[in-house]
């Protein structure tokens, strides 16, 4: 991913589960998350088959409450759209964290990198803080700011709210996923929803490490990742997929 954007996962061996205790929503909470989820394209069904293997911090019920902070995200044009979106996000996100394995950026002596000290509102967490953590690896203190202004959680103070709270950790995403283009000409949403294709959600993503040639490779896994998934939901997965 794009080193001034988010994080890398560049080791192996599975995150240890980074859950914490949270109080039990309220009933109007419960049923709120539960319209979304029966709402969201992809079923419960169909996210375990996706992620056979995810570490338990990432769940769908996590993933469905956060849908409510970005509605246009897969719920923008045809079925099809819908369902090529959905598919497209959880393709680069499986990339990215080894089919959600990883909650955490896996190689600590990056950890102290990630602090811009140019901003002027510094690192208050700490220099070695704002290491790529959830679903998109979010990283840099830039960015933990830039995410939680959007989304309106202090993540520049409390960046440990993206590994311990799984809503939060899906915002980041869907943060990234709706907001920015990163190397990209446009953000990820727009690719899919314009007709742009999958190729155009990838150099949003990483294009400057990977697309035009620069790791054919990891372009393929991402591309292998979103085909798999569109045949998950009976959808055919468009043109325009590589960079």
């Amino acid at each position: 991913m794009h080193r001034r954007i988010l994080g890398l996962l560049t080791a192996t061996g599975a995150a240890a589960a980074l859950c914490t205790p949270t109080l039990a929503p309220t009933a109007s909470a419960q049923q709120a998350g539960e319209d979304t989820a029966a709402g969201f394209v992809v079923s419960e069904a169909q996210f375990d088959e996706m992620f056979p293997n995810r570490n338990s911090f990432y769940t769908y019920s996590g993933l469905t409450a956060a849908l409510g902070a970005y509605p246009g995200f897969t719920n923008t044009g045809s079925d099809t759209v819908k369902k090529q979106e959905a598919a497209a996000f959880l393709a680069n996100v499986s990339h990215e964290t080894g089919g959600l394995q990883y909650v955490v950026e896996q190689n600590t002596a990056n950890y102290p990198h990630y602090c811009d000290t140019t901003q002027p509102y510094g690192c208050p967490a700490g220099n070695d803080k704002y290491y790529g953590r959830g679903p998109v690896q979010l990283s840099w203190n830039f960015n933990y700011k830039a995410a939680g202004d959007a989304l309106g959680i202090d993540l520049l103070n409390n960046p440990d709210l993206v590994q311990t709270d799984a809503s939060i950790a899906w915002k980041t995403g869907l943060w990234y996923w709706n907001t920015q283009s990163g190397p990209g000409t446009m953000t990820p949403h727009d690719a899919i929803v314009d007709g742009a294709g999958f190729g155009e959600t990838i150099r949003a993503i990483n294009g400057s490490l990977e697309c035009n040639g620069g790791n054919p490779a990891q372009v393929q896994s991402r591309i292998d990742n979103y085909q798999r998934f569109t045949q998950v939901l009976g959808v055919e997965p468009g043109g325009n997929l590589g960079c």
